[in-house]
Formats: C-alpha cells, sequence, structure tokens
C-alpha cells in the first residue's frame, strides 16, 4: 500500500498543477507557485528567479515568506545581493542541495534577511519544452536538513509555472510553434556527425547557450569553431543582434586595438573621424575573437579590462564607456602551455576560460566522416545545380582511411572538387586524390581483427544513417537477418536505442 505521506504530496502536487493551469492572473500565478513550493518541501521561504534572455541575469519575480512570529525580519539592504549560488545552479544545469549553508562557504544574501540564519538550502534549475534553463527556483529553512528528494517535484512545479507565465505574457499558447527550439544551420549547433565525440561537444554548448558566460572555443584548424561560435549566438537569447568575428592574426597591434575599441578624431595621423570599433558594432550581440591566441600582450591587458568592468575606451578618448557584449574566444593553440612560457596573460586566459569547449578533431569522430561527405555533397550539387552523385565503396574506404589533418575543412575541399571531377555521377578514389596505402596511426598495436572491425564498424554506422536509424531497413539492405544486425551491432559498440523501428 502507498505510503500516506507520500500520497498526500502527490495529491498537493497534483492540485497545484491543476491551479497553476486554470490560473489566468500573472500575480495570482506566481504567488500560487511560490506558496505551493515552501508548503511542499516544509520550508520557511521560497524564492522565483526568471532568466533575463538578453543579459543573462537573474530577476526575483515571486518570493513566499512564511509568517514565523518567534522571529524578527531585518531589513536587507538593496544592491548587496550576490547570486553566485544561483548562478552555479545554472552553469551546472542540476539542483544544488545544502544541508548547512553555514558551513558551506556560499553566500545567501539574496534570501530575506532574518535574526536566525538560514541553514537549509535547495536550488532547482528550471527548464522549457526545449530543455532551456528559464530560470530557478529556491527553497530554504531555518534548520539544517536534506532538502535534495524534493528537486525533481519542485523542477517540475517551477517549470511549469514559467511556462505558463510566459503564455500570460505572450497572449496565446505556444502550441504547435517551435521558434525556440529551432536549431540553427544544417546539424546540433552547426555541427553533423553522431558520434560520442560530437554528442560530448553538443551537450557543453547546449548547457552555455542561455547565459552570458564567456566561451573559449577550442580544437585543431578546421574543426568548426567560428561555425560553433555563430550557432551559440544563433541559438540564444542575442540572436537579433549582431555577429562579428575579428581575426586576432590578421592585423598588427596597433591596428588590431583600433579595430577593437575604435578611436576618435586626431588620435593619431590619418585619425579624420571619429572610427566606432568592434566593441561597439557588436553591442547587444556576440563578437568572436578567433585566434586569440595570437593576440600582443599590451593588447591582452586591455581586453581583460573589457572583460571584467564591461566598457572600452577608443584610441584618443578621455573617458571609458559600458558595452554589452558577449565574447567568444577560439584558439588553435595551447593557451596553457603559452601561459607557462609568458607569451599569453594568466590572468585573461583564466577570464576567457570561463566555459571552455574543445571540439574533436575529425579523426576522433567515429563514423562522422562518411555522414559529413554526404552533407557536403548534396550542398555542392544544389549550389552548382547539378543532380546528385552518389559515392563509389572504394571512395568511401578512403576517406574512412583518412587521417585528415586538416579535419573538416580538408573534407569539404576534398568534396568540393570531387564533385566537379566526377562526370558520371559517381565518385571514385580518383577524384579524391588521396594516399592509396595511409600509414596506420599504431602499426604495432593494431591487428588485423581490429582493422576489420573498424571498417565493418564505419560501413554499418553509414548504412544506417542512410535509413535514418531504421535497423529492419538497414538489415534488408546488407541482406542479413535483423537478429544478426542487432548482434553485430553490440559486438562493435555501436549505440541504437533511439532509432526508429517499423511497425
Amino acid at each position: 500500500m502507498m505510503n500516506r505521506d507520500l500520497q498526500h504530496m502527490i495529491d498537493a502536487l497534483s492540485a497545484c498543477f491543476a491551479r497553476l493551469g486554470f490560473e489566468r492572473d500573472e500575480h495570482a500565478l506566481l504567488d500560487v507557485c511560490v506558496s505551493a513550493a515552501a508548503r511542499l518541501s516544509q520550508c520557511d521561504v521560497s524564492q522565483l528567479y526568471l532568466l533575463d534572455e538578453v543579459t543573462g541575469g537573474l530577476e526575483l519575480i515571486a518570493q513566499h515568506l512564511a509568517q514565523v512570529p518567534s522571529l524578527a525580519v531585518v531589513p536587507s539592504r538593496p544592491g548587496q545581493h550576490s547570486q553566485q549560488l544561483l548562478h552555479d545552479t545554472l552553469t551546472q544545469g542540476t539542483a544544488l542541495s545544502l544541508e548547512d549553508v553555514q558551513g558551506s562557504g556560499h553566500d545567501t544574501c539574496f534570501l530575506p534577511a532574518l535574526a536566525t540564519p538560514w541553514r537549509a538550502l535547495l536550488s532547482v534549475p528550471l527548464f522549457n519544452r526545449c530543455e532551456r534553463m528559464t530560470g530557478v527556483l529556491v527553497c530554504a529553512r531555518q534548520h539544517p536538513a536534506q532538502l535534495q528528494g524534493y528537486a525533481p517535484s519542485l523542477g517540475h512545479l517551477g517549470s511549469f509555472a514559467v511556462n505558463q507565465l510566459r503564455i500570460l505574457r505572450d497572449g496565446q499558447p505556444n502550441v504547435g510553434t517551435q521558434p525556440e527550439c529551432n536549431t540553427p544551420l544544417d546539424g546540433a549547433y552547426g555541427l553533423i556527425g553522431t558520434s560520442v565525440a560530437m554528442e560530448q561537444a553538443c551537450r557543453l554548448i547546449s548547457k552555455v547557450l542561455n547565459t552570458p558566460y564567456t566561451v573559449l572555443l577550442q580544437g585543431e584548424t578546421g574543426t568548426g569553431k567560428e561555425v560553433v561560435a555563430r550557432a551559440i549566438h544563433a541559438a540564444g537569447p542575442r540572436k537579433a543582434k549582431a555577429f562579428v568575428v575579428q581575426n586576432c592574426a590578421a592585423f598588427p597591434e596597433g591596428l588590431l586595438e583600433s579595430e577593437l575599441f575604435g578611436y576618435r578624431k586626431g588620435a593619431f595621423t590619418g585619425a579624420e573621424r571619429n572610427h566606432a570599433g568592434l566593441f561597439d558594432t557588436a553591442h547587444g550581440g556576440t563578437l568572436l575573437l578567433d585566434e586569440i591566441g595570437d593576440m600582443p600582450l599590451p593588447l591582452q591587458a586591455k581586453l581583460l579590462r573589457v572583460l571584467q568592468e564591461g566598457e572600452v575606451r577608443p584610441l584618443g578618448a578621455s573617458a571609458a564607456h559600458k558595452v554589452d557584449v558577449r565574447i567568444i574566444a577560439a584558439t588553435h593553440r595551447d593557451l596553457a602551455a603559452m601561459v607557462a612560457e609568458g607569451r599569453f596573460r594568466e590572468d585573461l586566459y583564466y577570464r576567457l576560460a570561463q566555459f571552455p569547449i574543445t571540439l574533436p578533431a575529425l579523426r576522433e569522430r567515429d563514423g562522422d566522416v562518411l555522414q559529413l561527405a554526404r552533407h557536403f555533397t548534396a550542398k555542392v550539387c544544389a549550389a552548382l545545380g547539378r543532380p546528385p552523385v552518389e559515392w563509389s565503396n572504394t571512395a568511401l574506404d578512403q576517406l574512412s582511411s583518412h587521417g585528415f589533418p586538416g579535419n573538416v575543412r580538408e573534407l569539404k575541399c576534398l568534396v568540393e572538387r570531387a564533385v566537379l571531377l566526377c562526370d558520371d555521377r559517381i565518385i571514385r578514389p580518383e577524384h579524391l586524390a588521396l594516399p592509396l596505402a595511409p600509414k596506420p596511426a599504431t602499426p604495432d598495436d593494431v591487428t588485423l581483427r581490429q582493422r576489420m572491425q573498424r571498417v565493418e564498424r564505419t560501413f554499418l554506422l553509414d548504412c544506417l544513417h542512410k535509413n535514418h536509424g531504421n535497423r529492419t531497413r538497414t538489415a534488408r539492405e546488407l541482406g542479413v537477418a535483423r537478429r544478426t544486425l542487432l548482434y553485430r551491432l553490440a559486438r562493435l559498440n555501436i549505440p541504437f536505442g533511439d532509432a526508429r523501428e517499423e511497425r
């Protein structure tokens, strides 16, 4: 028989969802949410924060404080509230539970100031239906307690309330429309591929989309760093504003400084008018600083001030002014090694690496080469107005075994050339101009069986991709029984939990 307390909580939670669903007054809706959260978690205070999609800040939109006659309320000081703990909840994307706040070292100035300090706290991230963070729900007690068990229920409650609030403010439900779920460019965050390495990169990208954090994109040349930067901008709250790109290796120090910060008339010889820098051009939007490792040291100090203070001072100006710009930095260099060698500022490195994302090399993306090749082939044919072309098996084998030191950029150029060279709508090895006998990466350690399994794995992944993950059609195309295909997929550690089945 179900525990009576658990049944009572389920009933209370269901009643809260029903009230939220029928409520048409914004203030009443918010009050129902925070009062229910406090009551269900048996907490003395609950707060609902909404994420500002432009600034990345958190706005307190509702609060419920239980009446405790024995406690005197101490007036809080406006402007002194630290929200670091709340932003940590957003960054991690998971609930944060503190059994004893006083001993944790966290600042709780965002909570109401009472004569008795707060002890237990639960901070829960809220999500919309597209799994993007929309806010934070906070509950706290004045006695030590373990609140982690309430996180799932409160998360669903707060997320539903914020979604209902959006419907009320927009004046219409968002059923049937998906403007905020659209993924930019051609794939998830502009990246084509289903390898484990790419899934990990996409998961990190999804965490940082709706935050103001500085992103450091790392990876070899040609891995798609600018593509990802554009996707972060296009999928984030700044998408309506400018996306500006500056290659830090393209200009000498003097010109780069004037390009970034701008200058005033008469600042130097030839400065005949005021010139707005790229920080001003990207105001409200995103600035990508490509090849940040090539930025001169003196200019790095000025960039650090922009990141810390949010202000720029044009050349020849007597005062600085504020700018609202999200910085994304990209580099193929090892910045940590450059810091150790004294060629890159340590303080700037840690500020840029607030949220680092490393894009994997193409050779680390098992099975993605063939997907990318087919994708680029289709795009080239469409751009040239040519009928679709096919790939011969020998050409695909060459692609699978090539190391691609130039990564995706090299593959794209190779495909474009191959499409132009083939005249009978079939790409063959002679159109690729790749070495026929590539040198193995580890010749002493790779056995014949391992090499055969690698070829088979690549072939099966490509066949699954062509059939959109449908294992029944894949087995039929390969001429094997379905159970044989499932056995080979399991043996080769190919995930297929999301593959579709014919009914």
